[in-house]
């Protein structure tokens, strides 16, 4: 009994160091008296380029710039092709206080940093700091005020109450369409585009010719309707039916009926072939441009690939199908109340023990906001600046003027895209942010995948699919270990202690319930031999 207790009291006092593996923790930060510019610092900078050389380029460009108003200052750059990739980088690197100084990020991966103590800088004072903060008066540069900001955009970045990131760039997504075969099948594409509009193309789009080539394209093959993100097909649809996604809160609600109802439309149409996605198919743009898709779906930030004009063509050049692009926004259930996601990458700044260097960190991050390093970015994609003060700006209102003049810079599929969301600034909506919500947003779009697999392995879809499904989602994205409980309105209510908290619980419980047993033992022995 000895032995075993000291087993048990040596595993409890164990467990405390496995719940909190991963985390680390910092003082909080508070902004010093003054930057110090006779100190050397180095800070390093994590970005994602998606392989393009402009915007390697632009980065390149804006530490040159940077480092020549700051001597003290170095900044090295590391590139990656994906934001997941920087994600798991960090996760990994915060465990080891390895983390980068600046961070090209989304807010659903930064809520899962803040899970170690003060490893993100809360942005707050920081941005109001007279001297350097927004539109400080030491800054070197002429830096944007909080009130250049576009609001929706800034309130993206805020956690629990407190801004943790500065937006960079924003996207939303936008339907780019064939619509030359939408008119070929007796249609027009209307200003505002809805879910059964493009249902009902897509189906008519299957029709055969008889040596078994599609009518509308001569080919063997044809996908009409192709979407990049079924994690945002999800979610945007479930925004305009008001099938609830999730909480402020982390009250999780994407498993309820509105969502059943919305695999069983998917299925219908992955049965007729009408429907595929990126995971399944490959890239929408490769389809449209040779002729093979109609509707195709991706971000804005997307749109240089789109179009059989596209500057970033990714098919062989006799792939290529001559026809007509328009871009409107995603479908909708409401044409009288769009709903559009808003999305793209913000800028966090991470915690040092050295209070210059995350203000070295901070200095850098405000200048990725400088009207040279905004309009230059978003000239390379379908972006957008996230300062009224670029957007207003001569250089970028010509810019938007010039859609058209060739097939680079000023390539139209790619205006019209910007011009979407800056005209829907006002319609955009972001998702709940919270640790977990990053999961919740890939098991939203694992709902859509694993339908459309089922239905190509000819699995009926129905009431015990869905039901099994949606337990299998839980449990391969841990939601049952996020929160706790389920019911029939899908609602996964917040409340489960963390594992490693439970674990340590339990050890202490079990070791308190041996150590009394071994009491009553000595106590039972005592008066035996009394």
């Amino acid at each position: 009994m000895k032995k075993l207790c000291a087993v048990l009291l040596a595993l409890t006092m164990l467990l405390p160091l496995c719940a909190c593996h991963g985390s680390v923790s910092h003082a909080s930060f508070e902004v010093p008296e003054e930057f110090d510019e006779s100190r050397q610092l180095e800070i390093t900078f994590w970005a994602k380029n998606d392989s393009n050389a402009a915007q390697s380029a632009i980065y390149r460009q804006a530490i040159a710039d940077f480092e020549a108003l700051y001597p003290n200052i170095t900044v090295t750059l590391r590139l990656y092709t994906n934001y997941s990739d920087i994600y798991n980088d960090v996760i990994t690197n915060i465990a080891t206080d390895t983390t980068p100084n600046v961070c090209i990020t989304y807010p659903d991966h930064i809520a899962t940093y803040l899970t170690g103590e003060n490893v993100v800088v809360p942005l707050g004072e920081l941005m109001a700091d007279s001297r350097y903060g927004l539109g400080g008066s030491e800054l070197k540069f002429d830096g944007v005020t909080q009130e250049e900001i576009v609001g929706e955009f800034l309130d993206e970045c805020a956690i629990s109450g407190e801004y943790y990131a500065l937006p960079f760039m924003r996207s939303t997504e936008a339907c780019y369409i064939n619509k030359t075969y939408v008119e070929a099948l007796g249609y027009t594409v209307p200003d505002v585009l809805t879910w059964d509009f493009i249902w009902e193309v897509s189906d008519a789009a299957m029709a055969l010719n008889e040596d078994g080539t599609y009518a509308v394209n001569g080919q063997e093959v044809l996908i009409p309707f192709l979407y990049k993100s079924t994690d945002n097909m999800m979610i945007q649809y479930l925004q305009q039916a008001g099938g609830g996604y999730s909480t402020d809160s982390g009250e999780i609600l994407l498993f309820n009926d509105t969502t059943a109802d919305f695999l069983y439309t998917i299925a219908e149409h992955v049965a007729a072939g009408s429907f595929s996605t990126f995971k399944i198919s490959s890239y929408p743009a490769n389809f449209l441009n040779a002729g093979q898709c109609i509707f195709a779906i991706d971000s804005t930030a997307g749109s240089t690939w789109m179009g059989s004009e596209a500057p970033l063509l990714d098919i062989p050049e006799d792939q290529i199908v001559e026809f007509e692009t328009v871009v409107r926004a995603v479908p909708q259930v409401d044409t009288e109340n769009v709903q559009m996601i808003s999305q793209g990458p913000s800028i966090c700044v991470f915690n040092k023990a050295d209070s210059q260097e995350v203000l070295a960190s901070w200095l850098f991050a405000q200048f990725l906001l400088t009207n040279p390093v905004q309009i230059a970015y978003a000239e390379t994609e379908g972006y957008l600046p996230v300062t009224t003060r670029a957007q207003r700006s001569e250089e970028y209102q010509d810019y938007l003027s010039r859609a058209g003049e060739d097939n680079e810079t000023y390539y139209s599929v790619k205006i019209a895209a910007t011009e979407l969301l800056l005209d829907n600034i006002a319609n955009t909506f972001t998702t709940p942010v919270f640790n977990g919500s990053a999961s919740v947003r890939d098991a939203a779009g694992q709902l859509i995948e694993e339908v459309v697999k089922s239905v190509r392995r000819k699995t009926s879809v129905d009431e015990a699919y869905i039901e099994s499904l949606y337990a299998d989602i839980i449990s391969l994205y841990r939601l049952d270990q996020l929160q706790t409980g389920t019911g029939s309105s899908g609602k996964i209510a917040l409340g489960a202690l963390p594992a490693g908290a439970v674990a340590l619980l339990a050890g202490l419980a079990t070791c308190w319930i041996c150590i009394g047993i071994y009491a009553a033992i000595l106590a039972i022995r005592k008066k035996k031999q009394e």
